[in-house]
């Protein structure tokens, strides 16, 4: 579920909430379909199977559509993540949480619906200027990661992140030009690039 700041109206009942699930994952579909210009609002309901008037309700437009979309996929990627390094154990050091940051992403990319496109809203101009998807990543994984690297979450860690989550976004979105799965050989020059910069922070 988005946050309710990405919506006109937050769903309070249950109905309204798989309504809206229902709405977001036609969004989805449409995308890796049709792309995002030829996305429409009226397309979406249809897919979705509810009324155009349900998607007004919680979205003035497919701009805002796909800005929820993003956000529900960063809060999913969130889950992963956390979940990941839960059964991984927090004992593994920051290369093995570097990769399973890595890895998640990775495996989103190529599985989950419409994120090709939207990703975590850096693919196409969605929501506000200031809400940079890069910095929300960032400043995501500085307070999910902080307490499994046993660092302060403070600007310092913050900076660090935001630099790797920059340059992972710009070699991964590379790697997937140059191959649909996502360049091997790209995709681990990324993961040395990352390590070696990292190294000189943290360890």
């Amino acid at each position: 579920m988005p946050p309710a700041t990405s919506l006109r109206r937050a769903p309070v009942q249950r109905r309204s909430a798989e309504r809206l699930t229902r709405i977001l994952d036609a969004c989805a579909d449409l995308l890796d379909e049709v792309g995002y210009d030829a996305l429409s609002t009226r397309a979406v309901a249809q897919r979705a199977s509810v009324p155009i008037g349900s998607v007004y309700r919680f979205f003035g437009n497919k701009r805002q559509m796909a800005d929820a979309l993003a956000q529900r996929n960063l809060e999913r990627y969130t889950v992963r993540v956390t979940e990941r390094l839960r059964r991984t154990g927090e004992g593994e050091g920051w290369r093995t949480a570097m990769d399973v940051v890595l890895d998640e992403y990775l495996e989103m990319k190529r599985t989950a619906p419409g994120f090709s496109l939207v990703d975590f809203g850096n693919q196409i101009p969605v929501g506000a200027r200031d809400a940079e998807p890069n910095h929300r990543v960032a400043d995501r994984l500085t307070e999910l990661l902080s307490g499994y690297l046993d660092r302060e979450p403070d600007d310092d860690l913050r900076r660090v992140f935001l630099i790797a989550v920059e340059t992972a976004d710009t070699l991964v979105h590379l790697a997937f030009r140059v191959a649909p799965e996502g360049d091997r050989r790209i995709i681990d020059e990324a993961r040395e690039m990352l390590r070696a910069y990292l190294a000189r922070v943290l360890d």
